[in-house]
């Protein structure tokens, strides 16, 4: 382990570090950053909240700083490309803290913003775009960037990028941009896809990895309750009463089910908002700001902000309705424990989802202990993969649930807006 202060950084960039309280590298820094340094290309596998984006950001800062001249008007030196609005803007944030006061200029392309608007400020020249694939295919289109003198990319929750179809996109971005190049590329698991992915992109890239793909930050408790789906609101709403202070995050399969559910919250009088595809982007940017901020406490949304929130401050995330894929699970209670924080994540499981908890917990070899309710035999006679310490225990009051189904008993009564309620004391992971 290094401090950032050993590594030969810049003056400017290790005043922007110790200004925003960065003393020591995590893990994937740790082992990423001397690499980047070097110049090689990277493949670093990470889950989310570890740090990744200091991992690639650091060394393209560093030598950005190192090199002279302004950018040509409509010119770009370091490409970032990121799957989603809110992660370009998180990126962009985190690198803006890294360049104050540098005359390295940070800038953002993303769909739903006014095109001409960035076709006025790329005139100009960037150092470091970070941008959607979509959006900056419109913008090359129109000759309103010129890659050919960027030198470096990076590809941020590469595996995302596949999930959405971006690949196409890719084809069309990485021959426009300059050769010699540092590729850099991100991801959170490792399929088939992003071999082949790397393979085409990178150039004898060192490979790093701080933990398995599938595995969770160790300090999340999961809990999962099982229960029919017409007593999910109930249930829902039992457990935000129980900690009305918190930041709690709930995840929806769908853009209609995320804004039907968060408009049913705030008929109860629970302080919630709503970010989904359906939304504007202005719209996005004002709810993920109110949460950050604490105006409002219970963001509903789906898997467009799975990996686009960076909010430290999350206690608690919610799978309201548990993921098609099952490393979107992952990637969605990653959201909660971040920077070294404690976290907790709470899955509802209706019977027709119980083969999306089994490949959930397959993939991340647990059982998820259960919190009410009761699992149906196919979790309990061998359908959970890789148990650790035996059966999962039983959590609240369960109860016997019928064959075929789960215990319609299992939503709970829900405090009403306005009444007392407790906090709910923290529980260590199974």
């Amino acid at each position: 382990m290094f401090d950032f202060d050993m590594l030969g950084l810049s003056p400017a960039l290790n005043d922007a570090l110790s200004r925003n309280g960065f003393k020591e590298p995590t893990p994937i820094q740790n082992q990423a950053i001397p690499l980047a340094l070097e110049g090689h290309d990277v493949l670093g596998l990470a889950q989310t909240g570890t740090g990744k984006t200091l991992a690639f950001g650091l060394p393209l800062i560093d030598r950005l700083l190192q090199s002279p001249g302004k950018p040509a008007p409509k010119t770009v030196k370091a490409l970032i490309l990121a799957p989603t609005r809110e992660l370009v803007n998180q990126i962009a944030e985190s690198l803006k803290q890294l360049t104050d006061g540098t005359r390295i200029r940070v800038s953002t392309v993303v769909g739903g913003q006014s095109i001409n608007r960035q076709i006025n400020f790329l005139s100009r020249g960037t150092d470091i775009l970070v941008a959607t694939p979509g959006r900056l295919i419109d913008l090359m289109e129109r000759r309103a960037v010129d890659l050919s003198s960027a030198s470096y990319l990076v590809l941020d929750e590469a595996d995302q990028m596949l999930d959405l179809g971006f690949i196409h996109a890719l084809r069309k971005i990485a021959p426009a941009l300059g050769t010699p190049r540092q590729t850099m590329l991100f991801s959170a698991t490792m399929p088939k896809q992003m071999e082949e992915l790397s393979a085409a992109y990178l150039t004898n890239p060192r490979k790093v990895q701080v933990s398995p793909p599938g595995k969770a930050a160790d300090k999340i408790t999961q809990s999962v309750h099982f229960l029919e789906k017409p007593a999910k609101p109930r249930k829902l709403r039992e457990i935000l009463s129980m900690d009305t202070d918190a930041l709690t995050l709930v995840f929806a399969r769908t853009k209609h089910g995320a804004e039907k559910l968060m408009k049913g919250l705030v008929a109860d009088g629970f302080n919630a908002a709503s970010i989904h595809g359906n939304k504007s982007q202005g719209q996005r940017d004002r709810a993920i700001k109110a949460f950050r901020d604490g105006t409002i406490n219970v963001l509903v949304a789906t898997d467009v902000a799975a990996r686009g929130i960076d909010i430290p401050g999350v206690a608690y995330v919610v799978n309201y309705d548990l993921p098609e894929v099952p490393d979107n699970y992952v990637h969605r209670i990653g959201r909660t424990a971040r920077a070294g924080r404690e976290g907790e994540a709470i899955a509802l499981c209706a019977p027709d989802e119980a083969d999306l908890l089994r490949q959930i917990q397959r993939l991340m070899k647990i059982d998820i202990p259960v919190a009410s309710g009761e699992a149906p035999e196919e979790l309990t006679s061998g359908g959970g993969q890789g148990r650790r310490g035996g059966p999962s225990r039983r959590r609240g009051g369960g109860g016997g649930g019928k064959p075929g189904g789960f215990n319609k008993g299992a939503g709970g009564g829900a405090a009403k807006p306005g009444q007392a309620r407790r906090r709910r004391p923290r529980r260590r992971a199974a």
